[in-house]
């Protein structure tokens, strides 16, 4: 069952209200009328269960991508049913991450369907139950995952794919659909509004400082930018007892990085090279974790700041200043930066047991005698090997 917004069920709504910028009040008044007027179309004539559904409708934003948000329209809509192993929330909050914008923008990697929901973050109280649920009851209050179907073990790109919020209605409505497998318990001491803002920017920064590697007691995290990834990342590399030095932009915003567990903070207005600075404060020796949330513009300080076998976590997307490009050196791709040195004994150990067990052989393009040695160097360097270059030695 689809958790799209069904046009059959918005066939007799009322106009749909543009999110037009240049009058909000005629907007919120809009917005009002759609809320009441769902709530008063009762058919009183009508049998019970006609009356039931018409009672029952919903108010829900909608997105047409590349509209910025003009691309915002309101409707109401039938209460949505949930199919075998879903669940209805009635929603309670919802928060704004910037990938969202990216989607209105249509700079996102998965384009927004045209008239979905927006946002993936939200939280509410479950009103409904689909045949075969067992991870929720009624009452319960829940937000639920970004992804559809991811439930553990590593992503894959068919995973990556499907998500609320862009191709799967969003918490951007009075109610919203999710699969029983997507519902997550919030911290009951969590308001709602706080436990709206878990489900990307918390869980992206808990993610970069807990796999594949988790930061240890007494390491050092290194936060890059102060948006709500960056101090989520501050906040859980607190919890997990680290030491953590952030890069921010202003004194005030350093001051509020302290109260929330920052062990030192600099200002990059102060110090632009604050990629030294950051090895100064650890005797020379870098970062152990490093959270980049903002993206292929620091990265090359973030990587000067790292350690030696450090763990750096690109997670920021923001564009650089206009009129500078900033090109992504991962070309789009979601992957851990590290750099090793060879490895073990053990390692090597390891390798050459596969190696026997499978009967690989290692590549050769060419062999030279040792009389050539001269020869082999120009080979490898001018002559374009697909494989080993090997000297022999009679």
């Amino acid at each position: 069952m689809s958790n799209r917004l069904d046009d059959s069920a918005l066939a007799n709504s009322t106009e749909q209200a543009a999110w037009n910028e240049t009058d909000p009040q005629a907007r919120r008044r809009h917005v009002a009328e759609l809320r009441a007027v769902g709530s008063a179309q009762v058919l009183t004539d009508a049998p019970e269960e006609v009356r039931d559904q018409q009672i029952m409708n919903s108010l829900a934003y909608q997105l047409e991508p590349m509209r910025s948000r003009d691309g915002l329209t309101a409707r109401t809509r039938t209460i949505p049913r949930p199919g075998p192993h879903q669940v209805v929330v009635r929603v309670r909050a919802a928060s704004i991450d910037r990938r969202d914008i990216m989607l209105m923008e249509g700079t996102y990697p998965v384009p927004a369907e045209p008239g979905v929901v927006p946002l993936a973050s939200g939280v509410g109280e479950v009103i409904a139950l689909g045949n075969g649920v067992t991870r929720a009851a009624v009452g319960d209050r829940v937000t639920g995952t970004y992804f559809l179907g991811w439930i553990d073990g590593p992503q894959t790109q068919a995973l990556s794919w499907r998500q609320y919020g862009a191709n799967h209605d969003g918490w951007l409505a009075e109610h919203i659909v999710l699969e029983e497998d997507s519902v997550v318990h919030v911290p009951g001491h969590l308001t709602d509004a706080e436990a709206a803002t878990l489900t990307c920017a918390g869980l992206v920064a808990w993610a970069g400082l807990t796999k594949p590697v988790p930061v240890g007691a007494g390491q050092t995290v290194l936060t890059v930018g102060s948006g709500v990834v960056g101090l989520f990342a501050v906040q859980h590399a607190t919890m997990l007892g680290a030491r953590v030095v952030s890069i921010t932009s202003s004194a005030e915003k350093a001051e509020r990085l302290r109260r929330l567990g920052a062990d030192e903070i600099v200002d990059r207005t102060r110090t632009p090279d604050w990629e030294q600075a950051v090895l100064d404060l650890t005797d020379g020796l870098g970062a152990d974790h490093v959270i980049d949330a903002v993206g292929p513009l620091t990265l090359p300080k973030s990587l000067a700041a790292a350690a030696y076998n450090a763990q750096v976590t690109l997670i920021g997307a923001f564009p650089g200043p206009a009129g500078q490009p900033s090109a992504d050196p991962l070309g789009g791709k979601y992957l851990a930066i590290r750099r090793v040195a060879v490895g073990s004994r053990t390692d090597f150990e390891a390798m050459n047991r596969a190696i026997a067990e499978h009967g690989a052989r290692p590549v050769i393009d060419q062999v030279f005698p040792f009389d050539r040695a001269v020869d082999a160097f120009r080979h490898f360097t001018e002559g374009d090997p697909f494989g080993k270059v090997v000297i022999t030695v009679p």
